[in-house]
């Protein structure tokens, strides 16, 4: 799947190329020098060649056309105090409007002399005198102003200002201090303010694109992960869209993911699916060589879109985005599943994924978090039936040998994982999770009366830490996960009566209290049968 430029950036730029500028005319006003249109004619509308000589002939007088040089006499070689055309031209929107517009075509169409002129402009002077040593000039001093060019919706100047600014980076793979600790902050904001503009799909595409050029280094990389609130999620977002839940995240996120892996069921009966995924239908729905039976979905990917009408090329750009941030996986892999639930929203989209270009990514990347961070993540991605899934899409036998490499990867990564864990390790991870379903354990009478012990002294007392920290939330988008709380707690008094007083401390008993009054007869129920137990023992105490 090979997608082009964003077609709405392409048509503005091109609508700019044809417009005719009275360059003679800025002249005589002093808008642009004469030097400068001499530059410019050099290497405007003119074949690629000519253009590659001109640059390669003249390379510091085109990185001072761009960002003018230092106002110290005779400090730069090649022209000093001389102003950048930009700033010349700042009162006029058409001229500035057409130099970026050539500027980035410099850039991305001359081939080795774009780099060459990139890392010119970012780096300085690639000349200098036997009696001068060239000072450095902030390339950035009057690009970065141009983000914030004006408060106009329709003002493409900030636009095509953040399109150079991310060429420029990503062509000279800079990162220098001015970039990184300035320039791209600055980038990665407005980038991400197009990432979050739900109703144009054109403007989103266009933002995830260029932050994706921007991901060429870790240290680029990491400054995208500390802006994650501005960067990472409005990419979450559109992937919740495209899997059917809130874009805003939040506990009702986290319950429909959970509910859509078919992993959580509230009739109390222990049949919602085992620890290894292998609960019928799993992965029944995944889009390998086909995208599902359902007409409306059929409907969708001959339109170009999955769920939510999330376009095609917008979900790959996404993907691809958070698997270049994958490669750092140790550093953010907990993270970005605690923040975002990842790992879920990942084995949904395995399920939908219309096309083995998605997949492939979906695959890659959730096969670098969990060999990562297999501890923390792959307990989770078992509880949502990922192997499963993995099995169903290995049976399809995916035309991409790539691919098909890349899930047997995955499988043994997960099988490996899957054929030592215990039923304590299974109940461990699920709690760790933080959403409860009914899974074999929670009813299991051999299950609390070998572990109830052993769970209460692990690690000082952390799962019914956990537990506390579970029941303490309303969780009004599923409520069994309460009613699994109170069995559990119920359990655990019935099986150590004597640590009652521990868990009380907790909070749990008054908690469990607090339920037998919720609206819901599950929770009900579990409550009247924990508290149950809780004043049995306690009444034969007190004989």
């Amino acid at each position: 799947m090979s997608f082009d430029q964003p077609t709405y950036l392409t048509a503005l730029q091109n609508n700019i190329r044809t417009r005719p500028i009275p360059w003679d005319g800025a002249v005589r006003a002093g808008t642009v020098l004469e030097w400068q249109l001499a530059k410019i004619r050099a290497v405007d509308k003119v074949k690629k060649e000519a253009r590659r000589q001109a640059l390669e002939r003249d390379l510091d007088g085109y990185r001072v056309l761009f960002v003018g040089s230092n106002d110290d006499n005779g400090t730069d070689a090649v022209a000093a105090g001389q102003p950048s055309v930009l700033q010349s031209a700042a009162k006029r929107t058409d001229v500035v409007q057409y130099v970026l517009v050539l500027l980035d075509d410099l850039l991305e169409s001359s081939g080795a002399a774009g780099t060459a002129l990139a890392k010119a402009i970012l780096s300085g002077p690639t000349t200098t005198t036997s009696t001068t040593t060239a000072a450095a000039v902030d390339p950035y001093r009057h690009l970065l102003p141009l983000l914030a060019h004006s408060n106009q919706a329709d003002d493409p100047i900030p636009l095509l200002a953040a399109t150079v600014l991310a060429s420029l980076m990503a062509t000279a793979r800079d990162t220098s201090a001015a970039t990184l600790t300035r320039a791209l902050p600055a980038l990665l904001s407005y980038l991400a303010s197009l990432a979050r503009q739900t109703a144009d799909a054109g403007l989103q595409d266009i933002g995830v694109q260029a932050a994706s050029s921007l991901l060429y280094s870790k240290a680029t990389r990491r400054q995208f992960w500390a802006q994650r609130s501005e960067t990472v999620g409005p990419l979450v977002a559109i992937l919740r869209t495209a899997v059917g839940v809130s874009s805003s995240g939040g506990e009702e996120a986290t319950a429909s993911l959970w509910r859509a892996t078919g992993a959580s069921s509230s009739n109390g009966n222990g049949n919602g699916g085992n620890g290894n995924g292998n609960g019928a239908g799993a992965g029944a729905s995944l889009g390998i060589g086909a995208g599902g039976s359902a007409a409306s979905r059929i409907g969708a990917l001959m339109e170009g879109t999955i769920g939510g009408g999330v376009g095609l090329q917008l979900l790959y750009h996404v993907l691809l985005v958070l698997w270049q941030l994958s490669f750092d996986a140790e550093e953010v892999g907990d993270d970005l599943n605690d923040e975002y639930d990842i790992v879920l929203l990942y084995t949904q989209l395995l399920r939908l994924s219309p096309k083995e270009k998605t997949t492939r990514l979906l695959v890659a990347t959730l096969y670098n978090l969990l060999s990562a961070n297999r501890a923390t993540l792959l307990p989770t991605a078992v509880l949502a039936r990922l192997p499963a899934l993995l099995h169903n899409a290995a049976a399809r036998q995916p035309a991409d040998p790539d691919l098909q490499e890349d899930l047997e990867q995955l499988r043994a990564l997960l099988d490996d994982y899957t054929t030592t864990k215990t039923t304590f390790d299974e109940y461990v991870a699920e709690v760790n999770t933080g959403h409860l379903r009914w899974s074999p354990p929670h009813r299991s009478v051999v299950f609390w009366a070998e572990n109830a012990r052993r769970i209460l002294d692990a690690d000082h007392g952390a799962i019914p830490r956990k537990l506390a920290a579970i029941m303490a939330k309303p969780w009004d988008n599923d409520k069994a996960v309460l009613a699994i709380a109170c069995n559990d707690v119920g359990a655990l008094v019935r099986e150590v009566p004597e640590r009652r007083s521990a868990l009380e401390k907790l909070g749990l008993k008054t908690r469990v209290m607090e339920l037998m009054g919720e609206a819901d007869e599950n929770v009900r129920w579990e409550s009247l049968q924990a508290l149950g137990g809780w004043l049995k023992y306690s009444f034969e105490t007190a004989k």
